[in-house]
């Protein structure tokens, strides 16, 4: 029975479910603390240096990371070694320009007094350079479908700064300074056990060549304007809610935004299966296979997802009350995350046939199409703000940007491979069914 078990659990769906499950969780573990341990605006200064980090970061990130899915994935092994090699020397490029524009902004450091603001000039650099190997870790990993060790990766992450976290809170010295020193600590450690254990292909960055370093960055281009724009496109409303309604107004927002991890986890799951599997059909010439994939991966999620958001709409006050504490139950968090749910059944949809985009060599198309969501979703915000006056207005003006942004990305992929709207559901509800059969037959097997 146990070899049974084990031959059922052992692939890249379930680790690769079981990485993003246990990412997610310690992420909102440690929300749950810091709700705990430090005050609202503290805690929403910590997140707007995550979120403007993220949204840096996104420089290399989204320059370089689907362009290795795509090149790399499927490739023989001498090419294989040229696109990480040159990965490698562009990600080393990218990484020294932004640290270099980080030291020459520290010598007006007391120009600036918004603390959020100085803590990221403070520490973006060093911080962005110790994560440097460990990310390129995680895309080889993703792209080889070793979601075994990338869960490896990001449980060490994750759970190294819980651990830190924990030791400032019984010593009483849980502060900004003292978070951004161990997330920065816990990088480091994390990318040196990813070099040691030779994950990064490191030694690649003398196989590289300058032809394919200029194929990636034609091809990067765009996929890093998709990428900034698409963090942009979630990291916009943090800005227009810290200017607008303030830090504690922020603290709240962000209480159904950690807990809309709950739907991210099968997203980002589906997408690191299904990315890899389309780029290996596109480099064998088989559009029809790409089409197959996003139409059984986002109509199965779009029907797992709603009874998800009916739960959610149901829970939503003991979930709020689980995460952020007693504080926020009577604030607008529960509300908030019923709207959120209720837009999030679409979320698959608009990703996967984004994702398609990319896969089939069309990135300026999909840059086009998030810029769009973006200038909607800003614009949506002032707007929702200025006639509601609270965080209902920016949860609301969402739902504009979700459904023109999908309706956009499937007429132009349309295009290219044709395939009806309707089949998306049509295709998710058979492989609902299949899934349902196997749950059956595998209870009846035990």
């Amino acid at each position: 029975m146990i070899r049974s078990i084990y031959h059922k659990i052992n692939n890249k769906h379930f680790f690769s479910l079981v990485g993003n499950i246990s990412m997610s969780v310690l992420s909102m573990l440690i929300v749950a603390i810091l709700f705990r341990s430090m005050a609202k605006e503290d805690i929403g200064y910590w997140f707007f240096f995550q979120t403007l980090f993220v949204l840096l970061d996104t420089f290399r990130t989204g320059f370089l990371q689907i362009a290795l899915i795509t090149f790399y994935t499927g490739a023989e092994e001498k090419r294989a070694k040229e696109v990480i090699g040159s990965i490698w020397f562009l990600a080393i490029c990218i990484t020294a320009i932004l640290v270099l524009v980080n030291l020459a902004i520290l010598p007006f450091l007391k120009f600036f007094t918004n603390t959020a603001f100085i803590a990221t000039i403070q520490w973006f650099g060093v911080t962005f350079l110790a994560t440097l190997p460990s990310n390129i870790a995680s895309w080889i990993l993703q792209a080889d479908q070793r979601f075994d060790r990338l869960l490896i990766l990001r449980v060490l992450t994750q759970g190294s700064f819980i651990i830190c976290l924990l030791l400032l809170i019984f010593f009483k010295q849980v502060n900004l300074d003292h978070l951004l020193l161990i997330n920065f600590l816990v990088n480091i450690m994390v990318s040196f056990i990813a070099i040691i254990f030779k994950w990064t292909h490191i030694s690649t960055v003398f196989k590289r060549s300058k032809k394919c370093i200029l194929e990636i960055f034609h091809f990067g281009k765009f996929s890093v304007g998709t990428t900034i724009s698409a963090n942009l496109l979630r990291s916009s409303d943090t800005f227009i809610i810290t200017f607008l309604l303030g830090p504690a107004a922020l603290a709240i927002y962000n209480i159904p935004l950690r807990l809309m991890e709950l739907i991210e986890i099968p997203i980002r799951s589906a997408v690191s299966t299904g990315m890899s599997s389309m780029a290996k059909a596109v480099n064998h010439n088989n559009l029809k296979e790409v089409v197959y994939i996003l139409q059984k991966y986002a109509g199965a999620l779009f029907f797992a997802f709603i009874p998800l958001a009916i739960g959610g709409i149901l829970f939503a006050d003991i979930a709020v009350s689980l995460l952020g504490g007693g504080k926020y139950v009577n604030t607008e968090a529960a509300n908030l995350y019923r709207i959120m749910m209720v837009l999030a059944v679409f979320y698959p949809i608009d990703r996967f046939i984004g994702v398609s985009l990319d896969i089939i060599h069309q990135p300026k198309i999909n840059f086009i199409k998030v810029i769009l969501m973006l200038v909607l979703n800003v614009a949506g915000d002032f707007i929702g703000i200025f006639i509601f006056g609270n965080l209902y207005g920016v949860a609301i003006s969402t739902l504009f940007p979700l459904v023109i942004g999908m309706f956009f990305g499937y007429y132009y992929l349309n295009k290219f491979i044709p395939f009806k709207f309707s089949n998306i559901f049509v295709f998710g509800y058979i492989q609902i069914r299949v899934y349902y059969r196997r749950f059956i037959k595998t209870k009846l097997n035990f």
